[in-house]
């Protein structure tokens, strides 16, 4: 036998479907759960011959004013209709609106009181209102005449003078305004920080102009509101943003600058060019630089230009404490400027990792999904923790005061980099409707962070995607759970469900379900068929199972649309071996199990107590029986069984003689979610071997199985899930024999006073040096 494990071929040993009992299998296809391929979308996942989607391009002229932390603007759009309906009206998204007093967001926030509350909650409950939202000037058509307008919550109706065609455009104007958050206070996903220290504020824009929703074939238009969860749905478009700011501020902006000669000194300029050749940051800005701009404050305007092909949104920070610097990445042959943008407090941590980060995650997102097409990527430090838009990115994290930082700042600070880069991908150019389904933009994203993540350091301590950090979560109380499918603005436990669930199922998917190989081309098949599309749901699912070959609807089924969760328990192993029917073996067998029977209690004290029985004083009491072996073969077994060994066929005769051993072992779905079956079998001679069973084992009875194992060695002990691959959330059962989990008191002592960090507890602290920090 070539091979330790032997596969039963017997009927006999077969769960048919016979064996199935009653129930709703979860290997049914998704039928309705699906929509019905089309024209635009094919059965394939890919987009069909007439698949179309609307273009909208922007001119932007707009201001920053320093003083009352205000912008005002003035944008022209020219809005295509590439779909084959007539449309009557536009819709535009007002997102800032979110931030007006009466808004649906805030209406419909709950919270409750307690006994006893802090005194920050009751100036949150207290707070003056913030005077938020677009103030609309006006909207006009390219001849100036005004267009009628009817503004719903974060929503706003354009109504058109005449019917827009297909193939045909329209432009018009829109004038606004509107103040600035205090992200610090307000939170949300753009705003200002001030800094008291030195006097400067530090200004991250984002959802600031009035944007062209999405109209496509699955919705017709998306304008679901804006609550403040589901984030954003936007059409493709050409960009020309004019930024007017403080004469002495530095901008970080989507898109390339147009007009750097009359932004930047010369030494500056000089520096830029160095940097677009180098493989490690050079600084643009320096913090001596920076920190005299902070100083100097000094007056007067600049207008920065920036100009982005086929992006779907636009975002910039300004501020005069920017530290800038930069390095080229080759992507594809292409030539890519990362680039960070910090204020001094940022170091030096972020001279040290920003843009290394920013670079290392173009190369890693551009291998397994699509090559990076934009000119730059950007990372820039300010208020906003974590948040994306094309090129360009907000991230959280800085060291303390003293430079120094922990672990979890420095990890912290690399993984939100790396994810938010990474939106620049999904769903920056794989661009689906966040509104509407966060996991496929966070999800997807979120998985792709963890390939980052280990790519960047063995052993990452990446805090999403393996299959283990998600198990508190798939155990906890259904009635806090929702599935994966549902609605961005209705998902309870927003980072388990929208992040971790979906980046911990691609990652089953790729390990255990699929393999590496037909998970890493399907992927990125799905990444090319819909770079700079408007994917769904329904074409990722279709994708991954055409460009594989593997039925995945179980897998979907399970993970997306259910609460289910992996508990799979070993119940039971019996052990058989082949009877041989040689007298003399099965003489010593069972010899053997009488000399290894424990013996009882009263056996046991016997043998002390009694040291002669009465047929040892009288051996006259002794008869036949008391020299009679029954365990022993006779001549008539002896006969018997060459009788026997004469009747056989040459193979009955090697698998007579062979050894096996069988276990039939029993296996039960407690937890409702099926999944493959990964078995480690240790034998008694220390060897060991990996089963891996696909989840199909289940489809006649989704609730308990049997499965049948042979091996030619004794297996020792059975482990079901031996890696931690399935996301098993109780592994007490998945042992045989079972073991005990070892546990451990925890003993504290109540101490709220904050811990220094190890940097800290050195004799002579100090932050690693980088490049923004000279």
């Amino acid at each position: 036998m070539t091979n330790i494990l032997k596969y039963l071929a017997i009927l006999a040993f077969a769960a048919g479907p016979v064996a199935a009992i009653a129930q709703d299998t979860k290997f049914a296809q998704l039928g309705q759960e699906l929509p019905t391929p089309n024209t635009y979308r094919t059965a394939s996942g890919a987009p069909g011959h007439q698949y179309w989607q609307q273009r909208a391009d922007y001119n932007i002229k707009a201001e920053l004013n320093d003083d009352n932390q205000s912008i005002t603007g003035s944008e022209t759009i020219t809005y295509t209709n590439n779909s084959p309906d007539v449309l009557t009206y536009l819709w535009v998204q007002l997102d800032q609106n979110i931030y007006e007093p009466k808004s649906m967001a805030n209406l419909t926030e709950t919270g409750q009181l307690q006994d006893k509350m802090s005194l920050q909650a009751i100036e949150y409950l207290t707070k003056e209102k913030f005077d938020g939202g677009f103030k609309i000037k006006s909207i006009k058509d390219r001849n100036g005449k005004a267009l009628k307008y009817t503004i719903n919550n974060t929503m706003m109706r354009i109504d058109l003078p005449s019917d827009l065609k297909p193939k045909q455009s329209f432009t018009f104007s829109i004038d606004w305004n509107h103040n600035i958050n205090n992200q610090k206070t307000m939170g949300g996903r753009s705003g200002y920080e001030y800094f008291p220290e030195d006097g400067n504020y530090l200004y991250e824009m984002a959802q600031w102009f009035p944007r062209m929703a999405v109209y496509d074939d699955v919705n017709g238009w998306q304008h679901k509101q804006f609550l403040g969860s589901g984030e954003f749905a936007l059409p493709f478009g050409d960009y020309k943003v004019s930024l007017t700011v403080p004469a002495d501020h530095v901008v970080a902006s989507t898109g390339e600058l147009q007009n750097a000669s009359q932004v930047l000194t010369s030494t500056q300029q000089k520096r830029w060019a160095d940097a677009s050749k180098a493989s490690k940051p050079v600084v643009i800005v320096n913090q001596a630089e920076a920190t005299q701009a902070e100083k100097s404050k000094a007056k007067g305007k600049k207008t920065w230009t920036f100009v982005a092909k086929d992006v779907r949104d636009f975002a910039w920070a300004s501020s005069r404490k920017f530290i800038w610097d930069a390095m080229n990445v080759k992507v594809a042959g292409k030539n890519v400027m990362a680039m960070s943008y910090y204020p001094k407090e940022a170091n030096p941590l972020w001279g040290q990792y920003s843009t290394e980060a920013v670079a290392h995650t173009l190369k890693v997102y551009s291998k397994h999904t699509i090559d990076y097409p934009y000119p730059i990527a950007i990372s820039v430090h300010g208020p906003v923790g974590g948040m994306e838009y094309p090129m360009l990115s907000f991230n959280g994290y800085r060291p303390e005061p003293d430079g120094t930082y922990s672990d979890r700042t420095k990890y912290g600070l690399i993984s939100v980099i790396i994810h938010e880069v990474g939106h620049n991908f999904f769903p920056m150019i794989i661009n689906s409707d966040e509104r509407q389904w966060t996991w496929m933009d966070e999800g997807l994203n979120t998985f792709m962070q963890y390939l980052a993540e280990q790519e960047w350091e063995k052993d990452y301590p990446s805090s999403r995607g393996e299959p283990s950090k998600i198990v508190t979560y798939m155990k906890s109380d259904k009635t806090t759970q929702v599935p994966i499918m549902t609605n961005s603005e209705s998902v309870l436990q927003f980072g388990n469900n929208a992040y971790g669930k979906p980046a911990t199922a691609l990652n089953v998917l790729r390990e255990t379900v699929m393999g590496r190989e037909l998970f890493d081309y399907a992927f990125k098949e799905y990444s090319n068929r819909w770079a700079f599309k408007h994917p769904m749901p329904a074409d990722f699912f279709r994708t991954m199972e055409d460009a594989s070959g593997v039925d995945l609807d179980w897998f979907w089924r399970g993970w997306f649309y259910t609460t289910d969760h992996t508990e799979i328990a070993m119940e039971d192993v019996k052990w058989y071996t082949i009877d041989s029917q040689d007298p003399e073996f099965v003489s010593a067998q069972k010899r053997n199990a009488q000399n290894k029977a424990p013996k009882t209690l009263s056996q046991q004290r016997n043998l002390k107590s009694i040291t002669k029985t009465l047929v040892d004083t009288k051996p006259e009491l002794k008869d036949f029986y008391n020299s009679y072996d029954p365990l022993a073969s006779t001549a008539t077994d002896k006969a018997a069984h060459q009788t026997f060994l004469k009747g056989l066929t040459p193979e009955q005769k090697k698998t007579l003689d062979s050894g096996l051993n069988f276990y039939e072992v029993g296996f039960r779905n407690n937890g409702g979610l099926v999944m493959p079956l990964v078995v480690r079998m240790a034998f008694e001679d220390g060897t060991e071997e990996i089963v891996n069973i696909p989840a199909e084992i289940w489809r006649y009875n989704n609730e308990e199985i049997t499965k049948v194992f042979i091996t030619e060695k004794p297996v020792a002990s059975f482990e079901l899930d031996p890696y931690l691959q399935t996301a098993d959330t109780d592994l007490s059962n998945n042992y045989f024999p079972r073991r005990m989990a070892p546990s451990r008191f925890e003993l504290y002592k109540q101490n709220n006073q904050p811990r220094p960090n190890p940097m800290q507890l050195q004799s002579a602290p100090a932050g690693a040096s980088g490049s923004g920090s000279k």
